[in-house]
């Protein structure tokens, strides 16, 4: 059941990652994948800096979505050079 979760986390954190970031969506795969990657990120880059969200589900989206837009922001200035 936490797979499913995690999926659906990362679904809606790598789509509103794609509309905070134009021009960087994947589709509903790349997203998921994104926003997966993006929580992972940011499971590393958030308590480094000391930043803690809310908790729960609505935490966990924010923290994905924080974690998928540091991505995508990387992988478009890879893309760049």
């Amino acid at each position: 059941m936490s797979l499913i979760v995690a999926i659906i986390i990362g679904a809606i954190a790598g789509w509103l990652a794609g509309l905070i970031v134009r021009g960087a969506g994947f589709g509903l795969i790349g997203n998921i994948v994104v926003g997966i990657i993006g929580a992972l990120v940011a499971s590393y880059v958030l308590p480094a800096l000391h930043i803690a969200l809310a908790s729960g589900t609505l935490g966990a989206i924010l923290d994905a979505t924080i974690g998928a837009v540091i991505v995508l922001v990387i992988l478009a200035l890879i893309r760049r050079a």
